[in-house]
């Protein structure tokens, strides 16, 4: 199973005439990341919804936020009755003693911090409750929109491996015509170098032997294809989260298609595995959003 790091889930529900609203969103990232944006009556609580929302996500950069709409901050505003008194009278003692000119000393009174709150009333058992519900069904729905997308993910993955494995194939026909090519081009430089020097064949067959021995890409081919059915078995695995490994055997695949390319001397091969490059880099571009 394939999960997408990216996803979107959202829910509501009420509560004495307020609408409480959930919503979570994510994106690829390399480690956890999570942001939460809480009404005041729920900031006990948060430790409690990023808990829940890393255990259920596990990775990406996620973005929590919870709303009430039909419910204001204005609403929750209070007047500091006390200080309002004590400010006010001390403002308008001041104003006589100092024969201050006429002044709006009630808004001077407003301005003054403290004197307008908001109420520090939390949200009760019951109405938590229901938030923890909307929470939930939120979480249902990012991880179903992740399933979703993984599902397109995996079976691009599946193309690019396959064009990878389909490109490997093809290098055989060129691989007889391509050694001659490298034993003739070894026999005819040797041949004008040895027209005044004296040269030990046996020697220099046992020389151009260990040279093509090193030039030999068979090794190479058969760890590539290896690592190809080891990424296509990762896949197909149950595990969810797979990201990581899968980008390390990408990492393999691409070492062993560099050292092909390294070794080819050879122009259709190069031309294969120019093509088999960017096949690689397309999958690396599909990992990066793999949970």
């Amino acid at each position: 199973m394939i999960l997408s790091m990216t996803g979107f889930g959202h829910s509501k529900t009420e509560s004495h005439g307020k609408l409480i609203r959930v919503e979570i969103k994510s994106l690829n990232a390399r480690s956890t990341e999570i942001r939460c944006k809480l009404p005041n009556a729920y900031r006990d609580r948060e430790m409690d919804i990023r808990k829940k929302v890393i255990d259920e996500l596990q990775r990406g950069k996620l973005d929590v936020t919870i709303t009430l709409d039909g419910f204001s901050d204005e609403e929750n505003a209070f007047i500091n009755a006390d200080a309002f008194r004590k400010y006010y009278r001390e403002l308008a003692q001041l104003k006589q003693e100092l024969d201050i000119e006429q002044g709006d000393i009630l808004q001077a009174v407003l301005r003054i911090p403290n004197v307008i709150g908001q109420s520090d009333d939390l949200a009760d058992e019951n109405e938590w409750r229901l938030v923890e519900r909307a929470l939930e069904e939120a979480l249902i729905g990012i991880k179903k929109f992740r399933m979703d997308e993984g599902l397109v993910l995996k079976n691009d993955l599946l193309d690019r491996i396959r064009a990878i494995e389909i490109h490997l194939r093809s290098i055989q026909p060129f691989e007889g015509p391509r050694l001659e090519r490298i034993k003739e081009k070894l026999r005819k430089n040797m041949d004008e170098f040895v027209v005044n020097q004296s040269v030990d064949h046996s020697r220099y067959e046992q020389e151009m032997l260990y040279y093509i021995e090193k030039l030999d890409i068979n090794e190479e081919k058969v760890r590539l294809a290896q690592h190809c059915l080891y990424f296509v078995e990762e896949l197909e695995s149950h595990e969810e989260q797979k990201g990581r490994k899968l980008s390390f055997i990408a990492q393999e695949i691409g070492r062993e298609i560099n050292t092909i390319g390294a070794k080819a001397q050879d122009s259709e091969i190069q031309q294969i595995v120019v093509m088999m490059k960017d096949e690689l880099e397309k999958l690396k571009e599909q990992l990066a959003n793999i949970l």
